[in-house]
């Protein structure tokens, strides 16, 4: 007897090869993910503005790099003596705004380059429809960077302003890059802080705007992340301890589900052989022993140029 249903998927096509550049936006869902096609050393930008939650970040980001529209200095504002952006993740947070300003555009040029001329898949993960505004002019912030609560408005986005925003975007972002193939997932972690019934509207939105989009747009599909995980994984079991994200066991199953899905049958096979190669290489040594040291660099490097004799096309 099968004790849990099991999501059916199809294969999607075009597959995602190991020769392709992938860019992936979105929740910290997609972090989880594009470590994992880290490891399998797939070429891959993860997050180049850091993390982003919602649909209309996510948006106002890939519009900017699509501009090529760098930043300055007075987008970016002070507060308990760090220099955010309203845009960014505060991992580009800096005490000197010309440090912050400085990592901003440097990873901005390079997204940029990567999404108008290089890029073969785009893989977009929308966390929650919850949005915060600033209350002086109205503007929707990435991250709010424990401002004070006053500063700020909370709405939720509805399904046609997403539908709206979003199809207008992805046919510039097709008129850039017409082979483009652009993923949507909608990530399973619970923003419990929206209140059980809160998410659940939230996912709702979403779930009802991506399905609008994907049957819109030919380019375009969903992967079933969230229903994975609450479908096949439904047990605290897969939860991590603070019973909202993924357990690290989840995301791997979630991400074999992916890899089967999205991945070319050599694809697959290659990013299996490259976890081993990627393991060794940021393996640290348990000795000081120069010879043993030396040995397991050798033995690395046979196992690269073996790779590279199967899999040529790799960037290793």
């Amino acid at each position: 007897m099968e004790f849990r249903t099991k999501i059916e998927l199809q294969r999607f096509q075009p597959a995602i090869g190991h020769d392709e550049k992938i860019m992936m936006l979105g929740s910290c869902f997609t972090e989880n993910i594009g470590e994992r096609l880290t490891r399998g050393m797939f070429d891959v930008d993860i997050n180049p503005f850091g993390t982003l939650y919602n649909p209309a970040s996510i948006a106002k980001s890939i519009d900017r790099l699509l501009e090529e529209r760098e930043f300055s200095k007075e987008e970016l504002f002070e507060y308990q003596g760090t220099w955010h952006s309203f845009a960014h993740h505060s991992r580009f947070s800096s005490s000197n705004p010309d440090m912050a300003l400085e990592r901003i555009n440097e990873r901005f040029h390079k997204a940029a380059d990567n999404l108008r001329r290089r890029v073969h898949h785009l893989i977009v993960t929308f966390g929650t429809a919850f949005v915060f505004s600033l209350e002086e002019n109205g503007e929707i912030v990435a991250n709010c960077h424990k401002l004070p609560a006053a500063r700020f408005r909370r709405t939720r986005l509805s399904i046609d302003e997403i539908v709206e925003e979003w199809t207008a975007l992805l046919h510039r972002l097709l008129e850039v890059n017409p082979d483009l193939c652009i993923t949507f997932t909608v990530s399973p972690i619970r923003h419990l802080a929206d209140g059980a019934h809160g998410n659940q509207l939230s996912k709702s939105t979403l779930l009802l705007a991506v399905d609008r989009l994907t049957e819109a747009i030919p380019q375009c599909r969903y992967f079933p992340s969230y229903e994975i995980q609450l479908d096949e994984l439904r047990d605290y079991r897969f939860y991590a301890a603070d019973m909202t994200h993924p357990s690290e066991v989840a995301v791997d199953y979630i991400y074999s589900r992916f890899s089967e899905t999205c991945f070319s049958d050599s694809a697959q096979q290659a990013a299996t052989d490259c976890e081993k190669l990627y393991r060794q290489m940021h393996h640290r040594p348990l000795t000081d022993n120069v010879k043993a040291i030396a040995r397991f660099k050798a033995s690395t490097e046979k196992l690269r140029q073996q790779l590279l004799d199967r899999y040529p096309y790799l960037n290793i």
